[in-house]
């Protein structure tokens, strides 16, 4: 295998047609790059002239250390990592590329954080014979590496192998390939049913908005993590340039009241084949009735009937990861998916994490 960076243009042309999450749009990494003050690095495999796998990663240098990321924190990125693309249909082949890619990534981000100088002043003769991720741990303290991956990527074990640690966390995906919105609401529990049900009999509409609709969602969302003490880094600016560059794969839908007065909001993103509840969604209540099940009803009947994207099937819910939101999110009789977070181990890590804020 051939491991190359790549410039966007380049990127954008070894995007496979599905598998990957909307922040691998080569106009999504565009705007992260121009909000972070990490190096953006973007990296394809190839078997000839066949892109096999690709990672976008950042790479941040500070006094204390460096940090390599996919995806960078602090910008609301719930996942990122690997694509991979094996040309056969083989278990032993699709294992190779992913070993020989992670190895092979790895190594030209251990050159440029100077690691085969390290190596050298230890006294090895042969750099590139180790083991890229046992390269990697050279210099433990000073070099943290943490990616989290996104749900097509099921097989981290190159990186458990190489000392690292992987855990798995979750989502909720809601499939809706080839059903009608009779059968997914039928699907939802009853009591999700019933408040779906009330606030459509209340005076309350919910439409999808331009970048106006995303500015409310931001400021709201803002104010909530305000009210519970809780950081939040995103800016409106960074908010507006995604929006913008994502076009008809990004939607505002608001809730207003019969005054046309702001009650809830949910920004969703649009990949290839998935739709994801990005921003918004804080708790509101309107004459006694819940009105984010209506939002998120109104965005699944878009997906079944009239998706910006045509190839979207699927609505991920998030927050499987938080205990008090997942009594909610599984209402929505979604399947639980798990993906895998995989970064350096030990108490030294936890602490250099907390000062890369790394840990939300």
């Amino acid at each position: 295998m051939r491991v190359e960076q790549l410039d966007l243009s380049e990127w954008e042309s070894a995007l496979p047609s599905d598998g990957f999450e909307v922040f691998h749009r080569p106009e999504a990494l565009e705007v992260v790059a121009r909000h972070t003050d990490a190096e953006m690095k973007l990296f394809g495999g190839f078997k000839g002239q066949q892109p096999i796998a690709l990672l976008p990663v950042f790479v941040r240098r500070r006094s204390v250390g460096t940090a390599v990321t996919s995806p960078p924190p602090g910008l609301g990125i719930p996942r990122l990592g690997p694509i991979l693309m094996p040309t056969s249909p083989k278990r032993r082949k699709q294992e190779k590329v992913n070993q020989e890619f992670t190895e092979g990534v790895l190594a030209q981000v251990g050159t440029d954080l100077g690691l085969d100088e390290r190596l050298a002043s230890a006294g090895v003769e042969s750099p590139m014979a180790e083991s890229v991720l046992d390269r990697l741990d050279v210099d433990s303290r000073l070099t943290l590496f943490r990616m989290i991956c996104n749900a097509d990527y099921a097989d981290p074990r190159p990186y458990s192998w190489g000392n690292l640690g992987v855990e798995p966390n979750f989502t909720y995906f809601l499939d809706l390939e080839s059903r009608d919105t009779e059968d997914v609401r039928k699907s939802f529990s009853k009591s999700l049913r019933r408040e779906i049900r009330d606030a459509e009999d209340l005076d309350v509409t919910v439409e999808t908005e331009g970048l106006s609709g995303a500015r409310d969602v931001f400021r709201a969302t803002q104010r909530r993590y305000a009210e519970q003490d809780e950081p939040f880094s995103q800016t409106w600016a960074y908010v507006r340039e995604l929006f913008d560059a994502l076009g008809d794969r990004s939607r505002a839908y608001v809730a207003r009241d019969g005054d046309g007065e702001y009650l809830s909001g949910i920004t969703a993103l649009y990949s290839n084949d998935v739709a994801y509840f990005w921003q918004g969604g804080a708790k509101a209540i309107y004459e006694g009735t819940a009105v984010n099940s209506l939002i998120h009803w109104r965005l699944i009947e878009d997906i079944i009937e009239d998706p910006p994207v045509e190839s979207v099937t699927t609505y991920d819910l998030m927050g499987a990861n938080t205990e008090r939101l997942c009594r909610y999110k599984a209402k929505f009789g979604a399947d639980l998916v798990p993906y895998y977070v995989v970064e350096s181990p030990g108490a030294a890590m936890n602490v250099a994490k907390r000062a890369y804020q790394l840990v939300q």
